[in-house]
């Protein structure tokens, strides 16, 4: 098949998009070189080579604030993980950015994180050596353990904006700058709305002083953050500066009346001490890891193949391996007198 689609796209690029963007034609490339794609560009080929890996899949069933949440409203870590997509891509299109790069990070942003959300990290972290950042581990996922091994061979762009997503290092293209802010405006406001639907807080505790500035209501919010973004963001990711601060102190009052809420988090501790128990369980036995993971306790350390292994598990997956383990199984009613 010709190229002709894919060059087709790229001279669209080129054309349309703002001297600020990342063009795929100037990608830093793969590394391990690969033959181009006739109709996608190399960023299309990582969005989904992200899309269609297990890691990806398994994102639907970790926690994102609300520990086992009864209800099939509240967010998990994919759900988030979309909603991160959609309003970076929707500044991107205003910007004029590179929205096949943003897709891409977007999707693979949290890839490495943990069952039970912030808890197990903290677990982690706490119990291997190196420590433990879910941004590290997401560039791990895609590099080392997807597709039984071999990692996915992302372009340097997007490996560059899943790393720093978080915090330390800025990302080296504005895409990737701008998927940090977007991930913020995400889970600061649909954490509020979970928070509400679980009745932790109500729209009317958020003081008004925010909700002035920033709107009322979920929607008001976002649509008011991502306009701000997008009419300040020139060479750099910027708000305008009443913005911004009503935006940090909206973080720091979810900080003090969610992130820290016992309701949300009176079953951390719990898990915490699950992931520590299952990762110091494989640190021992390595002979029961997963087939993917012996050749990484032979190369890099037990240590290393339980903490890959532990950080890839779904939150059922983590209860069914511990009751597996550490749980007697039942007696046969059959055998009673």
């Amino acid at each position: 098949m010709s190229d002709e689609i894919r060059l087709r796209t790229l001279k669209i690029e080129q054309n349309t998009l703002s001297e600020y963007a990342c063009l795929c034609s100037e990608t830093k490339g793969r590394a391990v070189e690969e033959k181009e794609d006739p109709v996608r560009t190399a960023f299309q080929r990582d969005r989904d080579r992200i899309i269609h890996s297990s890691s990806f899949r398994r994102l639907k069933h970790k926690t994102q604030v609300f520990l086992s949440p009864e209800g099939d409203h509240y967010r998990t870590r994919l759900t988030h993980t979309l909603e991160v997509s959609q309003i970076a891509r929707t500044i991107a299109r205003a910007l004029a950015l590179n929205e096949d790069l943003i897709e891409a990070i977007s999707l693979g942003h949290d890839l490495g994180h943990t069952p039970f959300g912030h808890a197990g990290e903290r677990a982690l972290d706490e119990v291997f050596e190196p420590g433990f950042r879910h941004f590290e581990q997401s560039l791990r996922v895609v590099d080392r353990l997807e597709k039984g091994g071999k990692g996915l061979n992302l372009t340097y762009e997007v490996r560059d904006g899943i790393l720093c997503h978080t915090y330390g290092k800025e990302a080296d293209t504005l895409e990737g700058r701008l998927v940090k802010i977007a991930d913020k405006i995400a889970y600061i406001n649909h954490d509020i709305d979970d928070a509400i639907r679980a009745k932790v807080i109500s729209n009317d505790d958020i003081p008004v002083e925010i909700r002035n500035v920033l709107g009322q209501t979920k929607s008001n919010r976002i649509n008011t953050l991502v306009t701000s973004v997008i009419n300040n963001t020139v060479e750099d990711v910027k708000m305008d500066s009443e913005i911004e601060l009503a935006f940090k102190e909206l973080t720091e009052f979810m900080f003090k009346n969610v992130y820290t809420n016992p309701v949300c988090k009176g079953e951390e501790s719990k898990a915490e001490n699950l992931i520590k128990e299952l990762y110091f369980y494989f640190c021992s036995h390595p002979e029961d890891l997963p087939e993917l993971y012996k050749p990484i306790a032979l190369d890099e350390g037990a240590d290393r193949a339980a903490c890959d292994y532990v950080a890839s598990m779904s939150d059922v997956y983590v209860l069914r391996v511990y009751n597996k383990l550490f749980i007697p199984n039942g007696w046969d009613d059959s055998l009673s007198l």
